[in-house]
């Protein structure tokens, strides 16, 4: 499904370009219908999308000003959307959301040119936000900063990862026992 919204009687948001376009992509429809909504009474020309296909398709033909993507899509995953946003359109600002957060993802988002990486459910005013916010400008610290068990556990999905999400090649690096590592990333994350 792709759409584009019709004009907007609106006031503009103070830090938009006039006429700033934005993708969305996510194959959860119900919430991105609202996301997109939302964003078009702040002022944004929306586009949306449900796969990664139905993306790229948009990002060769017209690439947005902004982007906000899933991270994991029925064909694929999100990040590819945000490097070929960012080869063809390196002044895009994007953000990569996701359920599946991990440490390792963020690093990689940001490497491939996301300007930031939110876990779902983020509302519709924390994309805002964060797609409004000016470059290089220092984040708040936490308010609840993570846990050591948290810290260990994004670490071990780092490694997991990087090595291609496999089992045994993570254990191997990590020097610990396979089923061990199992029983860890079948877990949930810790607090």
């Amino acid at each position: 499904m792709t759409t584009q919204s019709g004009e907007n009687n609106e006031p503009q948001g103070e830090n938009l370009p006039n006429g700033a376009s934005l993708l969305i992509i996510d194959d959860d429809r119900p919430w991105l219908t609202r996301l997109a909504k939302s964003m078009e009474t702040r002022g944004f020309s929306v586009l949306t999308a449900e796969t990664v296909a139905q993306g790229m398709a948009i990002v060769r033909e017209t690439p947005p000003d902004y982007a906000v993507v899933d991270m994991r899509l029925d064909d694929g995953n999100g990040l590819t959307v945000i490097e070929a946003l960012h080869e063809v359109r390196p002044d895009a600002r994007a953000l990569i959301l996701t359920g599946y957060g991990n440490l390792a993802s963020a690093v990689n988002a940001m490497r491939l040119g996301a300007i930031d990486y939110l876990a779902k459910p983020a509302d519709a005013d924390n994309v805002y936000d964060a797609l409004m916010a000016v470059s290089g400008e220092k984040a708040a610290p936490p308010q609840n900063p993570m846990s050591a068990d948290r810290v260990r556990w994004e670490h071990i999905q780092r490694v997991y990862e990087l090595c291609d999400r496999n089992v045994s090649e993570t254990a191997r690096r990590l020097n610990m026992h396979r089923r061990t590592l199992q029983r860890i990333l079948a877990k949930r994350a810790p607090k």
